[in-house]
């Protein structure tokens, strides 16, 4: 081989070199958000599956407040307003907003909760506390840590309470049981406060009642609801 084809030959191998450089981490990027789209897809044909909406034609579409992650300040949550239909019952009304939380925001990256979390049942006891019971994958897929297991509850609670002023306090069990804690460290033996305000009926309610109160004013994004104390 003379030097002027070596020449050649080691000038295409650096462009070769130069230009995989370059593509792969473009590639990795395009395969990584491939594969992200195709979880959420098979998660959300999963949920449809195992636990469809509820959702009642005849119920009116309502302005609702989802709390997720800030695409711009860490551990910090933001609400989305998006326009749902739903009912003016409280337990069916907090399954309706708690499904769509867990469905989560077009961005992954913006999740408070697990994808493949679940909502098993939801009850509103007389006095205001709501008892919200989750599959296992709440508790096992969040990432261990204190931020991101505050970051998830808090975006329940500030969900609920600018959704269904008639949840007062929230206790979360994992698939019908008690746990001490989130996924080892945000304790989950007590409740969560989520309306300090007398309960109110919806904005959506037809039938007469006196003007609803406000709700209880916006936390500094982030902020959590603190869990009660037992004495």
């Amino acid at each position: 081989m003379t030097p002027r084809w070596k020449s050649w030959l080691i000038g295409g191998l650096v462009i070769a070199v130069l230009g995989a450089a370059v593509y792969f981490p473009v590639l990795r990027r395009r395969v990584k958000r491939a594969a992200r789209l195709q979880q959420q897809s098979e998660e959300q044909a999963r949920r449809e599956l195992t636990q469809p909406m509820v959702i009642n034609p005849g119920d009116p579409r309502v302005k609702t407040k989802l709390f997720w992650a800030s695409d711009t300040i860490d551990s910090t949550l933001v609400p989305v307003t998006a326009e749902l239909p739903l009912s003016n019952d409280p337990v069916v009304r907090s399954k309706q907003v708690l499904n769509t939380l867990l469905a989560g925001p077009v961005d992954a990256e913006l999740r408070t909760l697990p994808p493949d979390a679940l909502l098993l049942a939801f009850y509103l006891l007389p006095d205001g506390t709501a008892i919200a019971d989750f599959s296992e994958a709440l508790a096992t897929s969040i990432p261990s840590g204190i931020v991101s297991e505050q970051l998830a509850v808090n975006s329940i609670t500030r969900t609920l309470e600018a959704n269904v002023p008639q949840v007062q306090r929230l206790k979360i069990l994992i698939h019908g049981q008690e746990v001490e804690t989130l996924a080892g460290h945000l304790d989950l033996t007590g409740t969560f406060v989520v309306n300090t305000q007398p309960a109110q009926p919806p904005a959506a309610d037809k039938v007469p009642a006196p003007a609803p109160g406000t709700l209880t004013p916006d936390k500094v994004p982030g902020k959590l609801a603190q869990p009660d104390r037992k004495p």
